[in-house]
């Protein structure tokens, strides 16, 4: 089973860090079902 890591920083005002790992996990899940996905919301340390 292929893994995958999602680790989106935040889309500066619309969406936070795990709204972002969120939306691309539900695609990936549909698109490849059988992927093992985690995700590790982070953040830059910016503003």
């Amino acid at each position: 089973m292929p893994k995958v890591i999602i680790a989106p920083d935040k889309f500066k005002g619309s969406l936070t860090a795990p709204q972002v790992a969120a939306a691309v996990a539900r695609g990936l899940r549909e698109a490849a079902p059988d992927v093992d996905v985690r995700l590790l919301p982070v953040a830059d340390g910016g503003d």
